[in-house]
């Protein structure tokens, strides 16, 4: 024992006694290494948890369009701006970010201006990175473009249109700058932005535009150019800026529809309220609009009275004559007449919006259309016109003149001349109904039938037919006894959906080319709506690569609600090398 006494006291088992001890601990909480990477892991994660804050936030902002920045972000400020200051507002109910410390090792803040750029850029480029992904499983897709001046830049949108995972989709792509506008320069920018993307290898069956020249153009427009490199792709006219030319078309072939305009004045709320008529805006027609002004003709009839007594009480010109064309029978039986064909087309343009709708489903639309159209066409229709605007001529006390002041007399100075115009000599509708009728009603519905049937069979026949064959609704439908065996399928998108790729290839293939031609362009009128809201005159200094990612984040929102945030922080962090080491963890480096 005196021996293991003496043992005890010496150097070397007091030092194997110490690293025995330093052996359990290791054992029990790990080595140094170990213990360095928990403690960094644990850093990481309380780094990426502060992220999600700002990812969730950078979202919310994107998708309301709202602006980031205040002018003076400063702590002595008390407007921050809508990032700074959301950022305040979560620090008061969230416990974890209001005794988180951002760690002073970061090389920038990650609310700093930079930080907030960087991260909308990540947020935008994972929006198009989702949909790029999904036109590659679609293998197939469709080009709309359009576009429009803001301020005093051109800006060129770019859509795609797709099926995937049984729906077909319509989403936003690209807000581009235009430094020309010829067909050339308009075809390279869509080539640039499908390289830039990846999506130039894959099949492109359409393309749809407006009608103007520089797209349409069948020997230098956009859509020859573009078929140089795509031949499979084919030009469809938007069937939506179709309809709009059917209306003004119609109302231009008719005198007396273009000679109906209103103005509203600023006593005309006043006339209203005096009349004890319902509040009601009068919109100002469009000549690109036409089908939604149903709103505005009703306003009309609605608060006739109140226009009426509104122009007597102003002491102008213009008033005098708006009055004298609205204190006619004619402009009466007009609005009537507006207000029961309106409704039938405006039916026609609600549908060709949605982006669910297919060319079949449209083309059976513009048929039902144009059915009613000719139903109209009828001696009970025209008598109830009739009386619908005399009887409202006599509640507004509107004098209907039985006969027509005599023809103007044409100038001397036109003697010797061969006249071919009226010079200005038109002689007005007749008060008659028959008059009415064979003047202004049959007209317009002779004018909507067949700028209807002329317009929107623009497509080669045989491709129609072929696509028609495809739809359950069609006369021509595939009939098989297995695809009748239970309930039968509503429209093409249940046939897709019905049939196996390994089975029907071929005819699969054929149902999901029919399904990704389009019919309109609306999607890229939509995306000139959100611009509208996003650069305001507020947000003019805003550059174009900020003007285009915010507006990607505003027009697909429902992408952006389901973006994964784990992935837009290993985006955000692989900016910058230090920046990926302090919120990456080891294992995905």
């Amino acid at each position: 024992l005196d021996a293991f006494h003496k043992h005890e006291g010496t150097q070397t088992h007091k030092e194997c006694i110490v690293s025995w001890n330093s052996y359990k601990a290791s054992a029990l909480r790990g080595n140094v290494v170990q213990q360095t990477e928990a403690a960094s892991a644990d850093e990481i994660r309380q780094r990426r948890e502060y992220m999600r804050r700002i990812v969730a936030e950078t979202c919310m902002l994107g998708k309301q369009g709202l602006p980031f920045r205040g002018h003076n972000e400063t702590a002595e400020s008390h407007n921050k701006g809508n990032f700074m200051e959301c950022m305040g507002l979560l620090q008061k109910f969230d416990p974890f970010l209001g005794t988180q410390i951002v760690p002073v090792s970061w090389n920038d803040s990650p609310t700093s201006p930079v930080s907030q750029n960087e991260m909308i850029d990540c947020c935008s480029k994972e929006v198009t990175s989702t949909i790029i992904k999904e036109m590659h499983k679609s293998k197939m897709f469709v080009i709309m473009a359009d576009e429009a001046r803001d301020g005093h830049t051109e800006q060129l949108a770019i859509c795609v249109r797709y099926v995937t995972e049984g729906t077909v989709k319509e989403r936003f792509l690209s807000l581009t700058e235009l430094r020309s506008f010829d067909a050339k320069s308009i075809t390279e920018a869509l080539e640039r932005k499908l390289q830039e993307e990846g999506i130039a290898q894959l099949k492109c069956v359409a393309q749809t535009y407006d009608g103007a020249a520089v797209m349409s153009g069948a020997a230098g427009g956009v859509q020859s150019l573009f078929r140089e490199k795509h031949p499979e792709a084919i030009y469809i006219h938007c069937y939506a800026h179709e309809l709009n030319l059917v209306l003004c078309h119609t109302c231009r072939r008719i005198t007396e529809a273009t000679d109906c305009s209103l103005a509203s004045h600023h006593k005309f709320k006043e006339a209203q309220t005096k009349l004890g008529l319902r509040p009601c805006e009068l919109v100002q027609l469009s000549n690109t609009r036409w089908a939604c002004q149903l709103h505005t003709v009703n306003a009309v009839l609605d608060n006739l009275p109140a226009i009426i007594e509104c122009l007597s009480a102003i002491n102008m010109a213009t008033a005098v004559g708006l009055k004298t064309k609205i204190c006619k029978f004619s402009f009466v039986y007009l609005l009537t007449l507006f207000k029961d064909l309106l409704p039938i087309v405006a039916g026609l343009h609600k549908s060709l919006q949605k982006e669910t709708i297919d060319l079949p489903q449209a083309l059976a639309y513009k048929d039902a259309v144009c059915d009613s159209l000719k139903q109209k066409r009828s001696d009970s229709t025209a008598a109830d016109m009739y009386a619908t605007a005399k009887a409202l001529c006599e509640v507004n006390h509107i004098i209907i003149e039985e006969k027509l002041s005599g023809q103007r007399q044409k100038t001397k100075r036109m003697d010797d001349f061969v006249v071919e115009s009226a010079c200005g000599a038109h002689r007005g509708i007749s008060t008659d109904a028959e008059q009415l009728k064979t003047k202004l009603l049959y007209p317009c519905l002779d004018r909507m039938v067949t700028e209807l049937e002329n317009r929107f069979s623009a497509v080669n026949a045989t491709l129609l037919k072929g696509i028609q064959a495809c739809s359950p609704t069609s006369e021509n439908f595939l009939s098989d006894s297995h695809l009748q065996a239970g309930a039968a399928p509503q429209d093409m998108i249940s046939v897709y959906n019905l049939l196996d790729y390994d089975m029907f290839p071929s005819l699969k293939s054929v149902i999901q080319v029919a399904l990704t031609v389009p019919f309109s362009s609306c999607s890229c009128e939509r995306s000139f709506s959100a611009l509208r809201r996003l650069h305001t005159w507020l947000r003019r200094t805003m550059c174009q690569c900020w003007l285009h990612q915010l507006a990607v984040m505003k027009i697909e929102k429902d992408v952006v609600e389901q973006l994964d945030h784990d992935k837009i922080i290993n985006r955000f962090a692989t900016l910058k090398e230090r920046r990926q080491r302090l919120m990456v963890p080891i294992k995905n480096q």
